[in-house]
């Protein structure tokens, strides 16, 4: 993950998952919000496990970045089958990404055998997920505290914030505010990424007094003195704002838009409906009404022949 392939490219697949999530948690809400149930993912017509197929494959392309390509020699071991120094971090990013691919795998085997607890569990396989990359992520900070270990700062909110929500579904599965919660911190944590390695590993964005150092086969920004560094954090920090401003309004203003959309669809749907039973009604009230009316007339009739009949 140490270079911009590496932060961009796993970053598209959070952003794109909770993007997906976001669309269809909202679509689902509006068109009926009495019957929502907060999915773990989400399934299509077409392809049921399209979601969970996309994450387990580009988690698995981004374990071979991680082991032969991204690394210096290529290869993940050394000739007497030790772990190199400057292949750690990619050992422990290979598990992160591989945590995923087990969520997504049980999140198939969990579906189509359907025990009792298939929701809980696969909301809980998800959230197993989310700590770990937490857990993983905090370890890769403490050892840099400087402009790289702001970002990874700020990142741990979002995936702490992922892994709440996550175990919060488990008891809350008709809440639509934690699914949009979680789609939200899933979309902004993996634009945070793709920030991230645009922002550290182009030397043209580096903030000024900074610059890339070569440290165990990993780039690394270092700044000259500890005015440079604290003006780098401090960019981090309004660049992480400015961030969540555009990710608030964006969401926000997805869910007016859809709401516009698919809320008139279910009111045509509902008013059709409804003259369609009130037709119904109506026909019903009239031939009540006819029935009644022929039985009111032959109660007169009776009556009026019941005269005679006591002459005769």
């Amino acid at each position: 993950m140490g270079t911009l392939v590496g932060h961009v490219a796993p970053g598209s697949v959070f952003l794109f998952v909770g993007l997906w999530h976001l669309v269809n948690h909202i679509k689902l809400h509006v068109q009926n919000p009495k019957a929502f149930h907060f999915s773990p993912w989400v399934p299509t017509t077409r392809i049921r496990y399209l979601e969970l197929y996309y994450i387990m494959v580009s988690c698995s392309l981004a374990i071979v970045m991680e082991i032969f390509v991204l690394p210096d020699h290529h290869h993940p071991f050394d000739t007497d089958g030790t772990i190199p120094s400057n292949h750690m971090q990619n050992m422990e990013h290979l598990f992160i990404f591989l945590m995923f691919i087990i969520y997504a795998g049980f999140a198939i085997l969990l579906d189509k055998f359907q025990p009792k607890a298939q929701y809980e569990l696969t909301q809980l396989l998800l959230g197993i997920a989310f700590g770990h990359q937490l857990l993983i992520t905090h370890l890769h900070s403490t050892g840099n505290m400087g402009i790289q270990g702001q970002y990874h700062m700020l990142l741990q909110i979002l995936i702490l914030i992922s892994f709440i929500s996550t175990l919060m579904a488990i008891g809350y599965q008709k809440s639509f505010i934690v699914s949009f919660i979680r789609s939200i911190s899933m979309f902004f944590q993996g634009l945070w990424l793709m920030v991230m390695g645009f922002m550290l590993w182009t030397k043209s964005l580096i903030p000024k007094g900074c610059f890339l150092n070569l440290e165990q086969g990993h780039h690394v920004v270092r700044c000259n003195g500890e005015e440079a560094v604290e003006r780098a954090k401090s960019l981090v920090n309004i660049q992480f704002s400015w961030y969540l401003l555009l990710v608030t309004i964006f969401a926000i203003s997805l869910y007016l838009a859809m709401t516009k959309i698919y809320d008139k669809q279910v009111e045509y749907q509902s008013l059709v409906r409804y003259d369609e039973e009130h037709a119904d009604e109506d026909i019903e009230t009239q031939s009540k009404t006819s029935k009644v009316d022929e039985s009111h007339s032959f109660l007169q009739m009776e009556k009026s022949f019941a005269p005679l009949d006591m002459e005769l």
